[in-house]
């Protein structure tokens, strides 16, 4: 090994911590700090560098400090409260009754407490029994200890010697702790004498220009995370308001005020989850309610002749975790929308599928819903449009009409994928007036739920929806910080 080539390497800070070391002692860091006059950070870097060059020796050494808690501190400023209870009671003549003693102290009620505690075990005090009970020095209040609480504090303030028993005392009262801390302390080798010895011939330190340079993974938020938080910005710039979106619901809103017939497949297990335990949930007022189900009977008054079924209002109470974002959206017109208004919500969905590289049982989708007199389904596709071309970053789009239990018109937005080619994005339409005028809406209610997942997919140019929530490092560290824009 060259050490002329080493020293002449070395930086000045590694110069300077090395020629503080300079014989066979071990030093602390903190030693080797104030022999150089380098800070401590910078002296840690120093002795790394120096370390990983083979020319000091670095040791650790494990202690334990014991240092005052921040109540250790209160009570090292204004006194130990069983001391200011016997001076305070000293000072207004050695007799109290109770609450008198407690407002002289100014001590919080659990101190006072103690200290009277405290007082009596040692027999410093007595109560005196009577129509008011009363507090009394004894004489043994002036044999205090040679130490006074307040003393101890300050020994150990001072990083001076204090006896086990006193210090497991304090300690159990919370006034103190003891910390682990290690101690590191470096010691020059004699690969590092020789080095030192060469420093005083290397008069400029070399640089290798030509070496490979380290790789630096800076911190930065998870793809798919940061292209969600860029569509919420999207929306609520465009004046969106984001709704509520609990991954628990009833079926009255997941299906029923969506005008889903309780005897529908989609509401069957093998296409959606329930819960064991609860079971149930509660419902809006009964007269929301009932209007729902007269919907489902009869068409309540809309000019349809509704699904002609006896409506079971237990199954709508049924929880469950929610099957489509659509849910939200059916809570929100229950709950009252605004006209004109419009609102979105990007949550959590669940339904039993076949788990690949387009479908995950656990998955998100972006729903939302624009009630205005001027809106109209050519409309809602020129929205959608700019969804794709917006937040998947593709101009292949389609539409391919489809069929939705509670919009009609309806239609699917397909956009196509690099390498999986067409993928459906999700569905879209205007809401049936079964659905909305027994909520008491009369304007046209434009509304979408779009698989974001499949979104981000292509955005991300992934090829696989699970590598949406990877944990793969080498990925996660080469995905672009571009966002959303």
């Amino acid at each position: 090994m060259d050490l002329k080539a080493i020293a002449a390497s070395l930086s000045e800070i590694e110069k300077k911590a090395l020629k503080a070391i300079g014989s066979e002692e071990s030093f602390s860091f903190e030693e080797i700090a104030g022999k150089s006059g380098l800070q401590i950070d910078s002296v840690r870097r120093a002795m790394g560098w120096l370390a990983e060059k083979k020319l000091v020796e670095i040791s650790e050494e494990k202690k334990f400090e014991k240092r005052l808690t921040e109540k250790g501190k209160i009570y090292l400023e204004k006194g130990m409260p069983e001391e200011v209870f016997l001076d305070c009671l000293e000072k207004i003549g050695g007799t109290s009754d109770f609450e008198e003693l407690q407002k002289k102290t100014f001590l919080p009620k659990e101190e006072f407490g103690f200290a009277l505690g405290f007082n009596r075990k040692k027999n410093f005090v007595v109560i005196l029994k009577g129509e008011k009970p009363r507090i009394q020095l004894t004489g043994l209040s002036k044999e205090l200890p040679p130490e006074s609480g307040k003393e101890l504090l300050e020994k150990i303030e001072e990083k001076k010697l204090l006896e086990r028993e006193k210090f497991l005392e304090l300690r159990e009262r919370g006034i103190v702790e003891e910390i682990e801390k290690t101690a590191r302390k470096a010691r020059i080798n004699e690969q590092g004498k020789k080095a030192l010895e060469a420093i005083g011939s290397a008069k400029e330190r070399a640089y290798n220009i030509q070496g490979a340079v380290p790789e630096i993974f800076i911190g930065k938020k998870q793809p798919y995370v940061r292209f969600l938080q860029g569509i919420r910005r999207k929306l609520t710039e465009l004046g969106f308001v984001e709704m509520d979106s609990p991954a628990i619901v009833q079926e009255f809103y997941n299906f029923d005020v969506l005008f889903q017939p309780q005897n529908h497949p989609a509401r069957q297990w093998a296409d959606t989850y329930q819960l064991k335990q609860p079971k149930f949930g509660a419902l809006p007022p009964e007269k929301i309610v009932e209007k729902i189900k007269a919907a489902h009977e009869n068409g309540a008054g809309t000019g349809s002749r509704g699904w002609q079924y006896k409506w079971d209002i237990e199954i709508a109470k049924k929880l469950m975790p929610a099957a489509h974002a659509t849910a939200h959206s059916a809570r929100q017109l229950v709950k009252g929308v605004k006209v004109p208004g419009k609102y979105f919500s990007i949550s959590r969905c669940y339904r039993p599928d076949i788990v690949d590289a387009k479908h995950l049982i656990e998955f998100n989708q972006m729903d939302g819903i624009i009630i205005d007199e001027q809106m109209n389904f050519r409309k809602l596709l020129g929205m959608l449009r700019q969804f794709a071309v917006e937040f998947a970053g593709t101009e292949k789009i389609k539409f391919v009409p489809s069929y939705y239990p509670f919009t009609e018109p309806s239609c699917q937005l397909n956009v196509k994928h690099p390498e999986l080619g067409w993928i459906e994005l999700g569905g879209s339409g205007i809401f049936r007036p079964e659905l909305t005028l027994p909520l008491g809406i009369k304007q046209p209610v434009l509304a979408w739920g779009l698989g974001i997942d499949r979104l981000a997919m292509v955005k991300l140019g992934i090829k696989d929806i699970r590598q949406l929530f990877s944990d793969d490092l080498n990925w996660l560290r080469k995905q672009p910080m571009a966002a959303i824009e």
